[in-house]
């Protein structure tokens, strides 16, 4: 889960060529990373701390990553950083080792924060304008 939440905001981050898009809110980081950059203990990031991460994040995905060392993902190198990606999902899910995740083992996996508007949000699958809240109803507010 923490390397998935690392490769997702370094993916997003390093998509220096492609037009910027909105900001979306992000659910709170991994209690690994809250520890790695809470520099004044209160258990949470502040704007700094997270702006912090964000950099350390995309530095390591450079280092892993860029192969021609210009500073950027090209789209095949965010192409083998997704591949990566699958790759550790399949290796800490695929509890059958059949190179595949099936609907019990996709069921096991950590569910994503509901993004407010989207699928499963506060308006369900309809998204912004539908009829009212989602079977679940609204997601609890993000974490700060």
């Amino acid at each position: 889960m923490t390397i998935g939440a690392l490769m997702g905001t370094c993916l997003i981050a390093a998509a220096q060529e492609e037009p910027q898009r909105p900001k979306r809110p992000m659910g709170p980081p991994p209690p690994e990373l809250v520890k790695e950059f809470d520099k004044d203990g209160d258990g949470k990031l502040s704007e700094e701390e997270r702006k912090a991460m964000r950099e350390a994040m995309h530095a390591r995905m450079l280092e892993q990553f860029d192969a021609d060392k210009d500073g950027k993902l090209s789209p095949e190198e965010r192409e083998k950083a997704r591949e990566a990606h699958h790759a550790k999902m399949l290796e800490k899910f695929d509890k059958d080792g059949d190179g595949k995740l099936s609907e019990e083992e996709r069921a096991a996996m950590p569910k994503p924060p509901r993004r407010p508007g989207g699928p499963g949000g506060p308006r369900g699958k309809r998204g912004p304008g539908g009829p009212g809240p989602g079977p679940d109803g609204p997601p609890p507010a993000p974490e700060e």
